[in-house]
Protein backbone atom coordinates (compact mmCIF):
# COMPACT_ATOMS: atom_id res chain seq x y z
CA UNK A 1 0.00 0.00 0.00
CA UNK A 2 1.42 3.37 -1.02
CA UNK A 3 0.48 5.12 2.23
CA UNK A 4 2.43 2.53 4.22
CA UNK A 5 5.50 2.98 2.02
CA UNK A 6 5.36 6.75 2.43
CA UNK A 7 4.89 6.39 6.19
CA UNK A 8 7.93 4.12 6.43
CA UNK A 9 9.92 6.63 4.39
CA UNK A 10 8.92 9.47 6.72
CA UNK A 11 9.96 7.45 9.78
CA UNK A 12 13.27 6.60 8.15
CA UNK A 13 13.88 10.29 7.44
CA UNK A 14 13.12 11.25 11.05
CA UNK A 15 15.55 8.62 12.31
CA UNK A 16 18.27 9.60 9.84
CA UNK A 17 17.87 13.26 10.79
CA UNK A 18 18.50 12.34 14.43
CA UNK A 19 15.00 13.45 15.41
CA UNK A 20 13.54 10.09 16.47
CA UNK A 21 15.55 8.06 18.98
CA UNK A 22 13.05 6.30 21.25
CA UNK A 23 11.90 2.94 19.90
CA UNK A 24 8.37 3.36 21.27
CA UNK A 25 7.85 6.66 19.46
CA UNK A 26 9.42 5.30 16.29
CA UNK A 27 6.90 2.48 16.40
CA UNK A 28 4.05 4.96 16.95
CA UNK A 29 5.00 7.04 13.91
CA UNK A 30 5.28 3.86 11.85
CA UNK A 31 1.84 2.65 12.94
CA UNK A 32 -0.42 5.72 13.01
CA UNK A 33 -1.82 6.69 9.57
CA UNK A 34 -1.34 10.46 9.28
CA UNK A 35 -3.48 10.53 6.15
CA UNK A 36 -6.54 9.52 8.19
CA UNK A 37 -6.27 12.83 10.06
CA UNK A 38 -5.61 15.07 7.05
CA UNK A 39 -8.36 14.54 4.47
CA UNK A 40 -7.95 18.17 3.44
CA UNK A 41 -5.69 21.14 4.10
CA UNK A 42 -4.21 24.31 2.63
CA UNK A 43 -0.90 24.70 0.84
CA UNK A 44 0.92 27.94 -0.01
CA UNK A 45 0.09 29.47 -3.39
CA UNK A 46 2.17 32.62 -3.63
CA UNK A 47 0.89 34.87 -0.87
CA UNK A 48 -2.40 32.96 -0.75
CA UNK A 49 -3.58 29.47 0.22
CA UNK A 50 -4.85 26.74 -2.09
CA UNK A 51 -7.16 23.93 -0.97
CA UNK A 52 -6.00 20.30 -1.29
CA UNK A 53 -8.10 17.24 -0.49
CA UNK A 54 -8.03 13.46 -0.57
CA UNK A 55 -7.90 12.25 -4.17
CA UNK A 56 -5.83 15.15 -5.49
CA UNK A 57 -2.69 13.93 -7.29
CA UNK A 58 -0.25 15.25 -4.69
CA UNK A 59 -2.45 14.83 -1.58
CA UNK A 60 -0.79 11.73 -0.14
CA UNK A 61 2.75 12.88 -0.87
CA UNK A 62 2.06 16.14 0.95
CA UNK A 63 0.55 14.29 3.90
CA UNK A 64 3.74 12.27 4.38
CA UNK A 65 6.09 15.16 3.70
CA UNK A 66 8.02 16.81 6.51
CA UNK A 67 6.00 20.02 6.11
CA UNK A 68 3.52 21.72 8.39
CA UNK A 69 0.05 21.45 6.84
CA UNK A 70 -2.37 24.30 7.53
CA UNK A 71 -5.91 23.11 8.22
CA UNK A 72 -7.72 26.35 9.11
CA UNK A 73 -7.48 30.05 8.22
CA UNK A 74 -8.77 32.97 10.28
CA UNK A 75 -10.57 30.67 12.75
CA UNK A 76 -13.11 30.11 9.96
CA UNK A 77 -13.97 26.51 8.98
CA UNK A 78 -15.73 27.77 5.83
CA UNK A 79 -12.54 29.14 4.27
CA UNK A 80 -11.46 25.77 2.91
CA UNK A 81 -14.73 25.25 1.00
CA UNK A 82 -14.48 28.76 -0.40
CA UNK A 83 -10.87 28.19 -1.53
CA UNK A 84 -11.86 24.90 -3.12
CA UNK A 85 -14.56 26.49 -5.25
CA UNK A 86 -13.07 29.97 -5.88
CA UNK A 87 -9.33 29.35 -5.92
CA UNK A 88 -6.53 30.37 -3.53
CA UNK A 89 -7.50 32.75 -0.74
CA UNK A 90 -5.62 35.08 1.61
CA UNK A 91 -5.67 34.35 5.33
CA UNK A 92 -3.79 33.76 8.55
CA UNK A 93 -3.25 30.12 9.63
CA UNK A 94 -5.06 29.35 12.89
CA UNK A 95 -4.80 25.56 13.02
CA UNK A 96 -2.42 23.05 11.47
CA UNK A 97 -0.82 19.65 11.60
CA UNK A 98 2.70 20.44 12.72
CA UNK A 99 5.90 19.30 11.08
CA UNK A 100 6.39 15.63 12.01
CA UNK A 101 9.94 16.42 13.15
CA UNK A 102 8.71 18.98 15.69
CA UNK A 103 6.03 16.57 16.90
CA UNK A 104 8.64 13.85 17.37
CA UNK A 105 10.93 16.19 19.29
CA UNK A 106 8.16 17.29 21.66
CA UNK A 107 6.92 13.76 22.25
CA UNK A 108 10.41 12.54 23.11
CA UNK A 109 11.11 15.55 25.33
CA UNK A 110 7.96 14.71 27.32
CA UNK A 111 9.86 11.72 28.82
CA UNK A 112 6.74 9.56 28.98
CA UNK A 113 6.86 6.41 31.12
CA UNK A 114 4.59 3.38 30.94
CA UNK A 115 1.44 4.10 32.92
CA UNK A 116 1.68 7.89 32.71
CA UNK A 117 -1.54 9.85 32.35
CA UNK A 118 -1.04 12.50 29.65
CA UNK A 119 -2.92 15.70 28.84
CA UNK A 120 -2.60 17.21 25.36
CA UNK A 121 -3.52 20.87 24.96
CA UNK A 122 -4.56 21.57 21.37
CA UNK A 123 -6.18 18.53 19.73
CA UNK A 124 -5.96 19.94 16.21
CA UNK A 125 -6.34 17.19 13.62
CA UNK A 126 -6.07 14.45 16.25
CA UNK A 127 -2.86 12.99 14.78
CA UNK A 128 -0.69 13.85 17.76
CA UNK A 129 -3.32 12.49 20.13
CA UNK A 130 -3.29 9.25 18.11
CA UNK A 131 0.49 8.98 18.54
CA UNK A 132 0.04 9.46 22.30
CA UNK A 133 -2.71 6.83 22.38
CA UNK A 134 -0.52 4.33 20.52
CA UNK A 135 2.33 4.89 22.98
CA UNK A 136 0.38 5.23 26.24
CA UNK A 137 -2.98 3.60 25.62
CA UNK A 138 -6.18 5.53 24.92
CA UNK A 139 -7.31 5.34 28.54
CA UNK A 140 -4.24 7.31 29.63
CA UNK A 141 -4.71 10.21 27.20
CA UNK A 142 -6.92 13.30 27.46
CA UNK A 143 -7.02 16.05 24.85
CA UNK A 144 -8.73 19.43 24.66
CA UNK A 145 -9.28 22.02 21.90
CA UNK A 146 -11.05 25.36 22.04
CA UNK A 147 -12.67 25.00 18.60
CA UNK A 148 -15.76 22.73 18.70
CA UNK A 149 -15.63 21.95 14.96
CA UNK A 150 -11.96 20.97 15.14
CA UNK A 151 -12.52 18.90 18.28
CA UNK A 152 -15.50 17.03 16.79
CA UNK A 153 -13.66 16.19 13.57
CA UNK A 154 -10.61 14.99 15.51
CA UNK A 155 -12.72 12.77 17.76
CA UNK A 156 -14.35 11.16 14.72
CA UNK A 157 -10.99 10.49 13.05
CA UNK A 158 -9.48 9.11 16.25
CA UNK A 159 -12.40 6.73 16.71
CA UNK A 160 -12.20 5.59 13.08
CA UNK A 161 -8.58 4.57 13.72
CA UNK A 162 -9.44 2.70 16.92
CA UNK A 163 -8.30 5.36 19.42
CA UNK A 164 -10.58 6.66 22.16
CA UNK A 165 -8.89 9.30 24.32
CA UNK A 166 -10.97 11.54 26.57
CA UNK A 167 -11.80 14.50 24.30
CA UNK A 168 -13.08 17.86 25.47
CA UNK A 169 -13.85 21.26 24.04
CA UNK A 170 -12.61 24.22 26.04
CA UNK A 171 -9.86 26.76 26.60
CA UNK A 172 -6.63 24.80 26.86
CA UNK A 173 -5.13 27.48 29.10
CA UNK A 174 -7.56 26.25 31.77
CA UNK A 175 -6.43 22.64 31.51
CA UNK A 176 -8.82 19.70 31.15
CA UNK A 177 -12.41 20.42 32.22
CA UNK A 178 -12.79 17.26 34.31
CA UNK A 179 -10.01 18.30 36.70
CA UNK A 180 -7.99 15.07 36.38
CA UNK A 181 -4.40 15.03 37.64
CA UNK A 182 -1.77 14.21 35.03
CA UNK A 183 1.82 12.94 34.98
CA UNK A 184 2.59 14.75 31.74
CA UNK A 185 1.15 17.84 30.02
CA UNK A 186 1.97 18.54 26.37
CA UNK A 187 0.83 21.75 24.69
CA UNK A 188 0.97 21.69 20.90
CA UNK A 189 0.30 25.42 20.77
CA UNK A 190 2.45 28.17 22.26
CA UNK A 191 1.90 30.26 25.39
CA UNK A 192 3.23 33.63 26.50
CA UNK A 193 3.32 32.46 30.12
CA UNK A 194 2.81 29.07 31.76
CA UNK A 195 -0.88 28.84 32.71
CA UNK A 196 -1.21 28.27 36.46
CA UNK A 197 -4.11 25.85 35.77
CA UNK A 198 -1.65 23.41 34.19
CA UNK A 199 0.39 23.31 37.39
CA UNK A 200 -2.72 22.56 39.40
CA UNK A 201 -3.42 19.54 37.16
CA UNK A 202 0.16 18.18 37.08
CA UNK A 203 1.33 15.83 39.80
CA UNK A 204 4.49 16.98 41.63
CA UNK A 205 7.45 15.60 39.69
CA UNK A 206 5.44 15.51 36.47
CA UNK A 207 6.64 17.24 33.31
CA UNK A 208 5.12 20.01 31.22
CA UNK A 209 6.41 20.49 27.67
CA UNK A 210 5.25 23.49 25.68
CA UNK A 211 6.47 26.16 23.32
CA UNK A 212 6.87 29.81 24.17
CA UNK A 213 4.84 32.38 22.28
CA UNK A 214 7.45 35.12 22.37
CA UNK A 215 7.95 37.70 19.61
CA UNK A 216 11.62 36.66 19.65
CA UNK A 217 13.24 33.78 21.45
CA UNK A 218 10.33 31.36 21.39
CA UNK A 219 10.76 27.61 21.36
CA UNK A 220 10.52 24.59 23.60
CA UNK A 221 10.67 24.41 27.38
CA UNK A 222 10.30 21.46 29.75
CA UNK A 223 9.26 22.14 33.33
CA UNK A 224 9.01 19.82 36.30
CA UNK A 225 6.02 20.57 38.51
CA UNK A 226 6.52 21.17 42.22
CA UNK A 227 4.04 21.54 45.06
CA UNK A 228 1.26 24.04 44.48
CA UNK A 229 1.54 26.42 41.55
CA UNK A 230 5.30 25.99 41.12
CA UNK A 231 7.57 24.51 38.49
CA UNK A 232 11.13 24.77 37.27
CA UNK A 233 12.89 23.65 34.13
CA UNK A 234 15.01 24.48 31.14
CA UNK A 235 14.75 25.96 27.71
CA UNK A 236 15.48 23.02 25.41
CA UNK A 237 18.26 22.92 22.85
CA UNK A 238 15.97 21.23 20.35
CA UNK A 239 13.76 24.01 19.05
CA UNK A 240 10.18 24.21 17.90
CA UNK A 241 7.69 26.99 17.10
CA UNK A 242 3.89 26.71 17.18
CA UNK A 243 0.81 28.83 16.70
CA UNK A 244 -0.30 30.42 19.99
CA UNK A 245 -3.34 29.54 22.02
CA UNK A 246 -6.09 31.99 21.09
CA UNK A 247 -5.89 33.75 24.45
CA UNK A 248 -2.12 34.19 23.97
CA UNK A 249 -2.13 35.77 20.52
CA UNK A 250 -0.27 39.05 20.20
CA UNK A 251 -2.04 42.13 18.83
CA UNK A 252 -0.78 43.46 15.48
CA UNK A 253 1.78 46.24 15.43
CA UNK A 254 1.66 49.39 13.34
CA UNK A 255 3.56 49.19 10.07
CA UNK A 256 7.18 50.22 10.13
CA UNK A 257 7.58 53.50 8.22
CA UNK A 258 9.68 53.62 5.06
CA UNK A 259 13.36 54.25 5.65
CA UNK A 260 13.87 56.46 2.60
CA UNK A 261 14.66 59.55 4.66
CA UNK A 262 16.23 57.76 7.63
CA UNK A 263 19.81 58.17 8.74
CA UNK A 264 21.81 54.98 8.12
CA UNK A 265 24.94 54.10 10.05
CA UNK A 266 27.28 51.07 10.14
CA UNK A 267 26.50 48.20 12.54
CA UNK A 268 28.14 44.88 13.34
CA UNK A 269 24.82 43.27 14.31
CA UNK A 270 22.61 42.11 11.45
CA UNK A 271 18.87 41.51 11.45
CA UNK A 272 19.60 37.79 11.04
CA UNK A 273 21.56 37.83 14.32
CA UNK A 274 18.46 39.10 16.09
CA UNK A 275 15.80 37.03 14.33
CA UNK A 276 17.29 33.63 13.49
CA UNK A 277 17.40 31.03 16.27
CA UNK A 278 20.43 29.28 14.80
CA UNK A 279 22.50 32.43 15.45
CA UNK A 280 22.10 31.74 19.24
CA UNK A 281 21.87 35.47 20.07
CA UNK A 282 18.13 35.46 19.37
CA UNK A 283 17.08 34.04 22.73
CA UNK A 284 19.28 36.39 24.76
CA UNK A 285 18.19 39.50 22.88
CA UNK A 286 14.55 38.49 23.38
CA UNK A 287 15.12 38.74 27.14
CA UNK A 288 16.94 42.05 26.87
CA UNK A 289 14.38 43.60 24.50
CA UNK A 290 10.95 42.39 25.66
CA UNK A 291 7.99 43.02 23.35
CA UNK A 292 10.25 43.76 20.36
CA UNK A 293 8.87 41.89 17.35
CA UNK A 294 9.80 41.13 13.74
CA UNK A 295 7.69 42.90 11.13
CA UNK A 296 7.53 42.18 7.37
CA UNK A 297 8.72 45.20 5.43
CA UNK A 298 8.87 43.85 1.87
CA UNK A 299 7.17 41.05 -0.12
CA UNK A 300 10.48 39.22 -0.59
CA UNK A 301 10.66 38.30 3.09
CA UNK A 302 12.63 41.22 4.49
CA UNK A 303 12.09 42.04 8.16
CA UNK A 304 12.48 44.98 10.49
CA UNK A 305 11.94 45.00 14.26
CA UNK A 306 9.37 47.09 16.07
CA UNK A 307 8.00 47.77 19.56
CA UNK A 308 4.44 48.69 20.60
CA UNK A 309 5.71 52.13 21.63
CA UNK A 310 6.45 52.89 17.96
CA UNK A 311 10.21 52.33 18.02
CA UNK A 312 11.62 50.47 15.01
CA UNK A 313 14.85 49.49 13.28
CA UNK A 314 15.85 48.18 9.84
CA UNK A 315 19.17 46.87 8.61
CA UNK A 316 20.58 46.45 5.13
CA UNK A 317 23.65 44.81 3.67
CA UNK A 318 26.35 46.95 2.08
CA UNK A 319 29.59 46.12 0.30
CA UNK A 320 31.46 46.52 3.59
CA UNK A 321 28.96 44.92 6.00
CA UNK A 322 25.65 46.16 7.41
CA UNK A 323 23.93 49.45 8.09
CA UNK A 324 21.01 50.26 10.37
CA UNK A 325 18.30 52.92 10.39
CA UNK A 326 16.03 53.38 13.40
CA UNK A 327 13.28 55.65 14.62
CA UNK A 328 10.61 56.21 17.26
CA UNK A 329 10.97 57.10 20.93
CA UNK A 330 13.80 54.62 21.58
CA UNK A 331 16.90 53.64 19.62
CA UNK A 332 16.12 49.90 19.44
CA UNK A 333 19.26 48.98 17.54
CA UNK A 334 21.50 50.74 20.07
CA UNK A 335 19.86 48.53 22.70
CA UNK A 336 20.36 45.44 20.52
CA UNK A 337 24.05 46.26 20.09
CA UNK A 338 24.45 46.76 23.86
CA UNK A 339 22.75 43.37 24.39
CA UNK A 340 25.12 41.76 21.90
CA UNK A 341 28.11 43.05 23.88
CA UNK A 342 26.65 41.61 27.12
CA UNK A 343 25.93 38.31 25.38
CA UNK A 344 29.53 38.04 24.23
CA UNK A 345 30.80 38.92 27.72
CA UNK A 346 28.69 36.08 29.15
CA UNK A 347 30.28 33.58 26.78
CA UNK A 348 27.72 33.74 23.96
CA UNK A 349 25.17 31.50 25.74
CA UNK A 350 22.82 29.42 23.61
CA UNK A 351 19.22 28.74 24.48
CA UNK A 352 19.90 25.56 26.48
CA UNK A 353 21.81 27.54 29.13
CA UNK A 354 18.59 29.31 30.13
CA UNK A 355 15.93 28.09 32.52
CA UNK A 356 12.51 29.12 33.77
CA UNK A 357 11.13 29.21 37.31
CA UNK A 358 7.37 29.47 37.86
CA UNK A 359 5.90 30.50 41.19
CA UNK A 360 2.28 31.18 40.36
CA UNK A 361 2.09 34.36 38.35
CA UNK A 362 5.75 35.16 39.06
CA UNK A 363 7.66 33.58 36.18
CA UNK A 364 11.37 34.24 35.70
CA UNK A 365 14.04 33.27 33.16
CA UNK A 366 17.60 32.79 34.39
CA UNK A 367 21.02 31.96 32.98
CA UNK A 368 22.75 28.72 34.04
CA UNK A 369 21.33 28.56 37.60
CA UNK A 370 18.01 29.48 39.24
CA UNK A 371 19.91 31.70 41.70
CA UNK A 372 21.84 33.49 38.97
CA UNK A 373 22.06 37.26 39.09
CA UNK A 374 21.21 37.21 35.37
CA UNK A 375 17.43 37.07 35.52
CA UNK A 376 14.56 38.35 33.38
CA UNK A 377 10.77 38.36 33.82
CA UNK A 378 8.73 36.06 31.59
CA UNK A 379 6.11 38.04 29.74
Amino acid sequence: MRAQRLRRRLVRQLVEEDVLHDEAWTEAFAAVPRHAFLPRFFVPAGNRWAAVERGDPDWLDRVYSRDVLVTQLDDDPARWDYARTHGPVPGVPTSSSSMPAIMAIMLEELLVRDGDRVLEIGTGTGYNAALLCHRCGSGQVSTVDIDPDIAAAARERLNSCGYAPACATGDGALGFPAGILFDRVLCTASVSRIPVAWLAQTLPGGHIVTTLNRPLGGGLVRLTAGEGATAEGRVLARDGRFMPLRAHRLPPLAEVPPADDAQWRPTKVSMSDVLKPQRHFEFFVSLELPEVRPVHVDPNGGFAVSHPDGSWARTRRTDSGFEVAQGGPRALWDLAEDAHCRWEALGRPGRSRFGLTVNGEEQTFWLDDPQSENRWPCG
